[in-house]
């Protein structure tokens, strides 16, 4: 799945919050939301402190409102799913491909090689063609000397006249075939992936920032009409740069467009509720996306169609603003309480509810108060995060395997070419997995805790990973592969989270911040992993597992936070953990 940001419901207690309600603001669109962490109630006092998520059992935690949103989230899982995995289907290459000889057009497919392609590489006992170099001869003397077979003796030169493609398996041209990206050429789709996650990078801080001073829905818009407007312009691409270019701009789109959804669905439904709308928007809506992209690129046949098809979609974003509330939780951290409360009010009319005015009262007395604590409290910066040395080293370790978990599932991804057998088939059995890694995830993650979770999830992929690079059936590798992924799914789902309870209050949206775009650099280094294929075909998976057992083992370096009140202050995040034990199993301890 690709990498969105988690909420996490922080104690309602910390003044230090930028929201009443608990919502930690940064201007890097990681606001976090745990979806399986339930933090203590503060008591009650006299002066009834209400606060936005002792306010939403009154207006409803998953009434039938949140379940419109809900629903609302499909078309958004479908644009990410399609932006994060559309290239990988309009720059397919057919694995065979042969010198272009126009001496020789007239000729049959196989006669054509026959005559004017020499040996390549041995696989077993078939014999490949070579895809970069042709024989140095005069074909029109060789046709008029009837010769049908090349002399292996012949000289052999580069490419001379372009590339022609065996287009059986992969029913159509691409941009890598029309623009023969074949041969000295082959890494330019891997530099546009690339560039393609410096965007995200770019477009998670332009519209992170647009989303905390202009609201959520704006950045929501903004981000998909970006999207849908480069995702066009790929289609009338003419050559890598303009190509490059779009996707750079197309990966302003990625994960914005549906994180802001994401965000503000989270911030609506009660804290038993997050783990269900957070992990089944995933597991439904985006595995389904996922999985039907390679075959609307299948049946479309034409590239151009694929990127406007997966791209104009986008458009119906604009719609959100009479579709979709903004943000209460925001509007509150920007003093509009009247305008949270006006939006609370149709959450009572859909679903049914009536909120009492003095609760109302108190939650505007409590925003209040919050508000001017806060601005005589003292302001944090992610740097406090490397001043102490435990919380430096927890930071350290969450960076380093956010990137591990990062790579490993994006180069798991786009290595579905290759596993040698049918690409299309293929990614959809590997998409689908993401349905029982999420549905699995949501059932034990609360009872077997988050370490030894992430650190068994990344390890036994990263063994299938390993043992799928050494075995030389191609259905047998690409099972083994895909089960690889299945397991790199959960880690990902882990890992989501596990920086957002780990961190404390005070800096915990700057720091989720840091560590995801740490994870987007990773990112950038995945298809050139995936590229080593290359080289050798056991390099990318050999890679992958090598990478997963190492950030397995890191894992297990971290506090476990099952059951454990999340650290407020830079103390609690220097303290927390320090009575734990590596060995220790939550679910034992039951």
């Amino acid at each position: 799945m690709p990498p969105q940001e988690n909420f996490v419901p922080e104690a309602e207690h910390v003044s230090e919050n930028k929201v009443c309600g608990g919502i930690s603001q940064n201007p890097c669109n990681i606001s976090t939301i745990s979806q399986n962490v339930e933090l203590p109630k503060k008591q009650k006092t006299s002066g009834r402190d209400m606060d936005f998520d002792e306010l939403l059992p009154y207006v409803g935690e998953f009434g039938v409102y949140q379940k419109i949103l809900f629903v609302l989230m499909i078309p958004f899982a479908f644009f990410v799913a399609w932006v994060y995995f559309s290239q990988i289907f309009i720059t397919l290459v057919p694995e065979e491909h042969w010198c272009r000889v126009p001496e020789l057009e007239n000729l049959t497919m196989e006669a054509r090689v026959a005559l004017s392609i020499p040996p390549g590489t041995n696989h077993g006992n078939h014999v490949t063609r070579s895809k970069c170099s042709m024989y140095a001869v005069n074909y029109t003397e060789i046709l008029e000397k009837g010769i049908i077979v090349a002399d292996p003796k012949w000289p052999i030169t580069n490419c001379k006249h372009g590339w022609e493609f065996n287009y059986t398996v992969i029913p159509y041209p691409t941009v890598a075939t029309e623009l023969e990206w074949v041969c000295e050429n082959a890494a330019l789709p891997t530099f546009a992936q690339s560039i393609f996650f410096i965007g995200a990078i770019f477009g998670g801080l332009i519209f992170g920032w647009i989303a905390d001073r202009y609201g959520r829905i704006p950045a929501l818009v903004g981000t998909n009409i970006v999207g849908f407007l480069a995702g066009v312009a790929t289609a009338f691409s003419t050559n890598f740069w303009e190509f490059a270019a779009c996707r750079f701009l197309f990966g302003f789109a990625f994960d914005n467009c549906f994180t802001m959804m994401y965000i503000l669905v989270l911030e609506y439904v009660g804290p038993k509720w997050r783990t269900f709308v957070a992990n089944m928007s995933i597991a439904l809506f985006f595995t389904f996306a996922a999985c039907v992209l390679p075959w609307i690129a299948y049946y479309l046949a034409d590239w151009r169609m694929t990127c406007i098809v997966t791209s104009v979609p986008l458009v119906l974003a604009l719609a959100t603003p009479w579709l979709v509330p903004e943000s209460a939780r925001w509007l509150v951290s920007q003093g509009k309480i009247d305008k949270a409360i006006e939006i609370l009010r149709k959450f009572e009319r859909i679903n049914g509810t009536k909120v009492p005015e003095d609760i109302y009262d108190d939650f505007k007395d409590t925003c209040a108060k919050i508000q001017k604590e806060e601005e005589a409290g003292k302001s944090y910066s992610v740097l406090d995060l490397f001043r102490s040395p435990r919380l430096r080293n927890i930071t350290l370790l969450l960076i380093v395997i956010w990137m591990v978990i990062s790579l490993v599932f994006d180069g798991h991804v786009r290595n579905v070419d290759n596993l040698g057998l049918d690409v299309f088939v293929t990614f959809s059995i590997a998409s689908a997995t993401e349905l029982p890694a999420d549905t699995f995830l949501t059932l034990v993650l609360d009872r077997w805790g988050r370490r030894w979770l992430a650190c068994g999830s990344l390890i036994v992929s990263g063994i299938f990973s390993i043992w799928a690079s050494l075995v030389s059936d191609h259905i047998y590798a690409a099972s083994l592969a895909i089960m690889g992924r299945f397991c790199v799914n959960i880690s990902y789902n882990i890992g989501l989270q596990y920086a957002a309870e780990l961190l404390p209050t005070v800096v915990r949206a700057q720091g989720v911040a840091l560590i995801h775009i740490m994870g987007y650099v990773a990112s950038i280094a995945a298809p050139f992993v995936v590229y080593l294929d290359i080289v050798s075909p056991i390099l990318p998976l050999l890679v992958l597992g090598i990478l997963g057992i190492v950030g397995g083992v890191l894992s297990l370096l971290l506090p476990e936070t099952l059951d454990k009140d999340l650290p407020q202050t830079l103390q609690d995040g220097e303290d927390f953990g320090r009575d734990q034990g590596i060995w220790d199993v939550p679910c034992l301890m039951k």
